[in-house]
């Protein structure tokens, strides 16, 4: 199997993944991505998180308020080089944050690295998304 074929396995992985936490659970993100210190995201809720432990709780927190939801990967090119891969593509998006639907399509990039044997995330990195950013200051003023 080539190294692309293999990212992008890891990519259905992480989608898969993804696709629970919009439905309120993160637990499955655990097992897709390195445990590092040194990863990071920025969400389309803004921000940046470094390190795993806040990576994995920024996941923890959106499940916490998300329901019906499913992101999808469109749209995707993939490059790996040794140990290391990145995927760009468009996420089309749809879910509810505390009962609120939001969504649309949003431009991503995710970095892998190889551990192990294994392709982990390393990155995640999107578009803001406005309306998203608009729901969850509303939930921070409630």
């Amino acid at each position: 199997m080539s190294a692309e074929d293999e990212v992008r396995k890891a990519s259905s992985q992480f989608y898969s993944a993804l696709n629970q936490m919009t439905i309120g659970n993160a637990q499955a993100l655990s097992d897709i991505w390195s445990h590092s210190s040194s990863v990071t995201t920025q969400h389309p809720i803004g921000g940046r998180q470094v390190g795993w432990d806040e990576v994995q709780q920024s996941w923890q927190q959106v499940a916490g308020v998300a329901s019906d939801g499913k992101v999808e990967l469109k749209n995707q090119f993939i490059n790996a080089s040794g140990d290391t891969a990145y995927e760009t593509g468009i996420e089309d998006a749809s879910f509810k944050i505390a009962g609120e639907k939001v969504g649309g399509q949003i431009r991503v990039t995710n970095i892998y690295r190889k551990e192990n044997g294994n392709w982990k995330i390393i990155h995640h990195h999107t578009d803001v998304a406005p309306p998203m950013v608009e729901v969850l200051k509303k939930l921070q003023g409630s």
